[in-house]
């Protein structure tokens, strides 16, 4: 089996992360692997804010955990230092699919790098008030984008999950 599809079936959701930052070599590596992600059309729709400020990402955590409705004090990011935030351009017949695999891609970066990750929504309520709004304007983001996900990243805190037995009864061949 090659190591992109050993990478696909090792990879797991992380919920613990530890506080140390990942290096910049690692962090750009996942950017560019979600860069080259397929887009209909060769579009290429999907764009990314790539968020190291832990002031921004705490203030950016705080906006996803009221929108989720815990209580406060609960990180929805699991303490990742990293978060990157993946927008798609609405002009797009398929921004929210192209977006979603920016996401895959980034992901499966992390993880062949050494590093854990984890999909968390709600970027798309984020990015629908004026305050994220004006967070893509000051980066000089111009257009219509729609918030697809957050790809929380850093060194994993404890064990690697183990994987959940697949579901049968999902292929049916036509031959």
């Amino acid at each position: 089996m090659n190591e992109i599809i050993i990478a696909m079936k090792e990879r797991r959701s992380i919920r613990k992360f530890k506080p140390e930052m990942p290096e910049k070599a690692d962090l750009e590596q996942i950017v560019e692997a979600g860069l080259y992600a397929p887009s209909g059309m060769g579009k290429q729709a999907g764009m990314i804010i790539a968020v190291t400020n832990k002031d921004v990402r705490d203030k950016l955590a705080e906006a996803n955990r009221k929108i989720g409705g815990w209580k406060e004090g609960f990180d929805p990011f699991y303490g990742a230092p990293v978060i990157f935030i993946v927008l798609a351009d609405k002009s797009a017949f398929t921004h929210v699919y192209d977006g979603s695999l920016v996401m895959g891609n980034m992901m499966l970066a992390a993880h062949s790098l050494g590093l854990g990750s984890i999909w968390i929504h709600r970027a798309k309520e984020e990015f629908e008030s004026e305050e994220w709004k004006k967070l893509l304007s000051d980066l000089g983001a111009e257009g219509d984008y729609e918030g697809i996900g957050h790809c929380a990243v850093g060194y994993i805190d404890g064990e690697m999950p183990a994987a959940a037995p697949r579901k049968p009864g999902r292929v049916y061949w036509v031959e």
